[in-house]
C-alpha cells in the first residue's frame, strides 16, 4: 500500500489541478434489503450475544476512502450510493433510477434466492454486479450469470479449505454432527463432498436439535451425540452457532472440532473469508481503518471483506486501465493476468469460468489465525488456488 501510494503522489505532481467540482463522477452502488436477518445481533434467551448487529456496506467505506488518491489520479469523483428497501420491487426501481443515470457497478448483498431474482432482470444490461454475501455455489454453477462476480468465497471454498488441513493433519475420520436449518443442511452437503475430494472419510451423520427438551436427549446431549463412533476429528454445520459453541470439551473422545458457520460465531476451527486476527499480509492495517470507520464498534467480518474487496477491484482496474469507461474497465477486471492484493499473501482474481473470485482463505479460531489455504502440498496444474472450490471441469456454469 505505501509504494502504491509513492506512485499516486509522483503521479498527482504530474497531473493538471482540478478542482472536485470539475470532475465527473463515478457512481458505486449497494444494494440491500432493510433488516436483513443475516446482519441482526444474534442473542440466546438469556441475552448473551453471539453476533453483534453488522452493516456490510461499512467495508464499501472504508474502500472509498481510500480510493481519493485514485480519484485525484483520474481526475474523476468516486461516490458510493448505499439503497436499502423494504424488498426486491423496491430494491429494482432503486436500481432503474440510478442505472438512468449513468450507474455501471452495483455491490448486491442479498440472500441467494434474491440474489438471483435481482440480478436476472439485466443479464444484457452494461452493469456489473459483486455478489458480497451469498455462498451457494449454485450461483457459481447451474445459476451464475456473466454479469455477476462473486467476491465473497463460496462454501465449496470454505470446506475446501477446512478438508485440506484435516488431511494435512491426517484427521481423516470425520463425525459430523448437522442442525435443523436449511443452511445446515447445505453446509453438510458441501462439506461431504469436499472430504471426498481431499480423501477424508465421513463415518456417521448425527443431526441435532438446539433445544433443552428432555425427550430430545439423543439429539441435544453432546455425549449422546459423539459415544458409539471413532472419529478423528468433529464437523460441526451449526448456522446459528448457538448450540455447537457447547461442544468443544464435552466429546466423549477427547478430538478436535471445527466449522463452517459464516453468519455465526466461530465453534473450534473454522474457515472464513476473513478474521480480524490476522497479523501478516498487511491485514492489521487493514483491519485498523475498518475499526476506525465504525469507530471501534465491531471487527471485520467476511461479508465487509467481501464489499470492500469489491470497490478496491473496481478502483484498481480503473487506475490500470486509466480509464472509467465501462469496457475498458471490464476488460481489466476480467483479465486472466489480473491480480488484486487482498491482504491474504496471495493475489486475487476472478475464474474465467464462473466469475468466483480466486482467494486465500482464513483459518481461524475465535481469536487467532492457525494458517491459510490453500495449503502448500495441494497442487494444481495452472493456479494453486483453484484447489479451493468447483475446479473448471466440474463446473455447471454455462454464460
Amino acid at each position: 500500500m505505501r509504494r502504491l501510494l509513492l506512485v499516486l503522489a509522483a503521479l498527482l505532481m504530474a497531473l493538471p489541478a482540478a478542482t472536485a467540482a470539475q470532475r465527473p463522477e463515478v457512481v458505486i452502488g449497494y444494494f440491500g434489503l432493510r433488516k436483513d436477518p443475516r446482519w441482526q445481533a444474534w442473542e440466546t434467551y438469556a441475552n448473551l450475544v453471539l453476533r453483534e448487529e453488522m452493516d456490510p456496506a461499512d467495508g464499501a467505506r472504508v474502500a472509498m476512502r481510500d480510493a481519493r488518491i485514485v480519484g485525484r489520479v483520474l481526475k474523476v469523483k468516486f461516490r458510493l450510493e448505499v439503497r436499502r428497501e423494504r424488498d426486491l420491487e423496491q430494491l429494482k426501481a432503486a436500481f432503474e433510477e440510478l442505472h438512468a443515470a449513468g450507474l455501471r457497478y452495483a455491490l448486491v448483498d442479498l440472500p441467494a434466492d434474491q440474489l438471483v431474482a435481482f440480478t436476472r432482470p439485466y443479464r444484457a444490461r452494461e452493469v456489473l454486479f459483486f455478489n458480497v454475501s451469498a455462498l451457494e455455489d449454485r450461483l457459481r454453477g447451474e445459476q451464475c450469470q456473466a454479469n455477476v462476480l462473486h467476491v465473497i468465497p463460496s462454501y465449496r471454498m470454505l470446506a475446501d479449505a477446512l478438508s485440506q488441513y484435516l488431511t494435512h493433519k491426517g484427521w481423516q475420520k470425520i463425525l459430523l454432527l448437522q442442525g435443523p436449518e436449511p443452511e445446515d443442511a447445505e453446509i453438510a452437503r458441501v462439506f461431504q463432498q469436499s472430504a471426498a475430494r481431499f480423501g477424508n472419510r465421513i463415518v456417521e451423520v448425527r443431526r441435532f436439535l438446539p433445544t433443552n427438551d428432555p425427550r430430545a436427549r439423543e439429539q441435544n446431549n453432546v455425549r449422546l451425540l459423539t459415544t458409539g463412533v471413532d472419529y478423528d476429528v468433529v464437523f460441526v454445520a451449526d448456522s446459528r452457532g448457538d448450540f455447537g459453541r457447547k461442544i468443544p470439551y464435552q466429546t466423549v473422545l477427547a478430538r478436535p472440532v471445527v466449522s463452517l458457520g459464516p453468519h455465526g460465531p466461530t465453534i473450534g476451527l473454522q474457515a472464513s473469508a476473513w478474521h480480524w486476527a490476522s497479523e501478516r499480509f498487511g491485514s492489521p492495517q487493514l483491519n485498523q481503518r475498518f475499526e476506525r470507520q465504525v469507530k471501534q464498534r465491531r471487527r471485520m467480518r467476511d461479508a465487509d471483506f467481501a464489499a470492500w474487496a469489491a470497490v478496491r477491484q473496481l478502483i484498481e482496474a480503473m487506475m490500470k486501465a486509466r480509464s472509467t469507461e465501462f469496457a475498458a474497465v471490464r476488460n481489466t477486471l476480467l483479465a486472466p493476468e489480473a491480480r488484486l492484493d487482498v491482504y491474504k499473501g496471495m493475489p486475487a482474481n476472478f475464474r474465467p469460468w464462473d466469475r468466483q473470485m480466486r482467494q486465500p482463505i482464513v483459518l481461524h479460531t475465535h481469536n487467532a489465525v492457525i494458517t491459510y489455504a490453500p495449503l502448500p502440498q495441494f497442487l494444481h496444474q495452472s493456479n494453486v488456488l483453484d484447489t479451493l472450490g468447483v475446479d473448471q471441469p466440474n463446473s455447471r456454469c454455462r454464460f
